[in-house]
């Protein structure tokens, strides 16, 4: 009896076995086919775009300006085929996207890829893993970011839903910059010469300036709302080189997630992005029907340096408002007050509202404890210069560093095929862990410290290592206030401050129960911030600043982050059309 009492209850546990195991297959099964796989294709092409007044040759992405807006849920798989029209290389950023094993997909020019040169294709393909909100892509490749960008929006999966009240409806925003000339012979001219580029001659939302700049008016972007109801707006700054306010006139705020993250909902009247940074926000329509203007111009946080002061425009535009323009008279939207071009208080105020929607587990025993100084620099000209191309500041030509390094591009092979394939003298590993002299970074900086050196250098993660960075601002030159962006990873603030680090006071202030979880980390100008997170992502990742008159100079690294263990810990093999040098 005792032997056929066992052999009933080894047939009941294999059969409980099977049945989880049915279950757990049906699961899987499930989860697949929520998951989608979206097509599409990207043709860079110069296109013709009138904007104050001129008609320029603009390179734009299937002929529109912005490029068209891609919609996905978390667990998409993106396969976009971009196929070069225009007469520059380009390569396409997917800002913000994780990319799991797939590095090959990430974008920056030399750094995961070889340009997609004039005439050629390449082919992205890249999963959708945990991530949900607004991010967006952009071109990786010299100055054409200025004009090839668009938006990747990802909602929940099939049958989840917002953490918040659904909204009636939503609208992407994006804020640009406009050069009145081609972006790439201004940066050109900025290389050639030593100096800063020409400050752009517009800001836009959704690519349109607005109607107080000339020639504008008609095309001015309408935003409708109705009386009663929330939508969501998600705001990106997609412009170059420039901090943007933003506010609606007589409209509360309430922001929900920012870089594709969720975030604890708090109300504001006013927004500051920095480039790369989106935030996502409801609105609700809670005035008298009317029309007002939704605003974007500068926060400006250098000192004495030129900038685009001007004023960008949209229309929040009731449905059940009065007609804007009766019996020959025009009634102007309501405008919005914008902060002061230089009000950092605000900018301080608000980013310091963010926290993450629930408690998270922040790496507390760090592995890597890094100490980068960013900034900006001046080289002596050699004596085989001409005095044309020594217009910067006393016959000196800008740079920019972190840890005093001064990043160059490699030319004739990307850093993550040299790295996989071993081959050498494309980069080295010295990128330094900590400024190699210490000073008063945010003091009076003694002249023999604003030449960096220059190099290709990169610093190597251990899979699975806990990393801690404390960003630097310095006042080499001027301080400012610098967007960092990592790529192949999200990470948390865990703080951030004025003045000089102090790791035995600072400390204190870390929030290791809900700091925002970023993509883009705006360091306070004559500041700091500390970020953490877990090298769990296997490639070549290049972090740096995303004013894109910075990376030009040189305020870039990247980090190289090694394989784990197994097949999903390691880097899929590249793909057979990866662009060659």
């Amino acid at each position: 009896m005792e032997s056929l009492n066992s052999i009933f209850a080894t047939t009941r546990c294999s059969l409980l076995v099977l049945a989880l195991w049915f279950l757990f297959v049906s699961a899987l099964h499930c989860f697949a086919a929520d998951a989608k796989t979206q097509h599409h294709e990207f043709v860079v092409q110069a296109t013709p775009v009138k904007r104050l007044c001129k008609t320029h040759n603009t390179i734009t992405v299937n002929g529109q300006f912005p490029g068209p807006t891609l919609e996905a849920n978390n667990g998409d798989t993106l396969v976009v085929k971009v196929t070069n029209k225009a007469r520059y290389n380009v390569t396409i950023h997917w800002h913000g996207i994780r990319q799991f094993r797939t590095g090959w997909a990430d974008g920056p020019e030399f750094v995961t890829q070889c340009p997609i040169r004039p005439g050629g294709s390449y082919t992205y393909r890249f999963t959708i893993e945990g991530q949900e909100g607004t991010l967006w892509w952009h071109a990786h490749s010299s100055w054409l970011r200025a004009t090839v960008y668009g938006a990747l929006i990802i909602r929940p999966r099939e049958g989840d839903s917002y953490p918040f009240t659904k909204p009636k409806r939503e609208t992407p925003i994006l804020l640009g910059e406009w050069w009145d000339s081609n972006p790439i012979d201004v940066l050109r001219q900025s290389i050639r010469t030593g100096a800063a580029p020409n400050v752009s001659d517009a800001y836009t939302i959704n690519g349109q300036p607005g109607d107080l700049y000339n020639c504008s008016s008609k095309d001015t972007v309408i935003v409708p709302i109705d009386s009663g109801e929330t939508n969501l707006l998600r705001v990106i700054n997609s412009a170059l080189n420039q901090p943007l306010f933003f506010k609606i006139a007589n409209h509360k705020l309430t922001v929900v997630g920012a870089d594709a993250s969720y975030t604890k909902p708090f109300t504001t009247s006013v927004l500051m992005l920095s480039p790369g940074q989106t935030t996502d926000v409801l609105i609700t329509g809670d005035q008298p029907p009317s029309h007002y203007y939704i605003a974007a111009r500068a926060y400006v946080s250098t000192q004495n340096a030129p900038f685009d002061n001007t004023t960008t425009t949209a229309i929040l535009e009731y449905k059940s408002a009065p007609c804007p323009s009766k019996k020959g008279v025009s009634i102007k939207p309501v405008m919005p007050t914008l902060p002061a071009f230089n009000d950092t208080a605000t900018v301080t105020a608000f980013s310091k509202s963010f926290k993450s929607l629930n408690k998270v587990v922040v790496p507390t025993e760090i592995d890597e404890n890094l100490f980068f100084t960013i900034g900006l620099g001046l080289n002596n000209c050699p004596k085989n210069f001409r005095s044309r191309r020594c217009q910067g500041p006393n016959g000196t030509r800008f740079t920019s560093s972190m840890n005093n390094v001064s990043f160059v591009f490699p030319n004739n092979l990307s850093i993550l095929q040299a790295y996989k394939q071993g081959i050498p003298g494309v980069f080295t590993t010295d990128f330094p862990a900590n400024p190699p002299l210490k000073f008063d970074y945010t003091g009076n900086v003694s002249r023999s410290l604003f030449q960096p050196v220059r190099g290709t250098k990169c610093y190597k993660l251990r899979y699975g290592s806990r990393v801690q960075i404390v960003l630097q601002d310095t006042s080499i030159v001027t301080p400012e206030n610098h967007p960092i962006h990592l790529h192949g990873y999200d990470f948390y603030i865990i703080a951030e401050g004025f003045g000089n680090f102090n790791p035995n006071t600072d400390t204190k202030k870390f929030n290791l129960v809900d700091p925002p979880m970023r993509n883009t980390v705006a360091v306070p100008t004559n500041g700091w911030a500390v970020i953490r997170f877990i090298a769990d992502n296997p490639g070549a990742w290049i972090m740096h600043c995303h004013l894109d008159v910075h990376i030009s100079w040189g305020l870039a690294m990247v980090f190289l982050v090694d394989n784990g263990v197994g097949e999903m810990q390691t880097i899929e093999p590249p793909p057979a059309d990866l662009p060659i040098c």
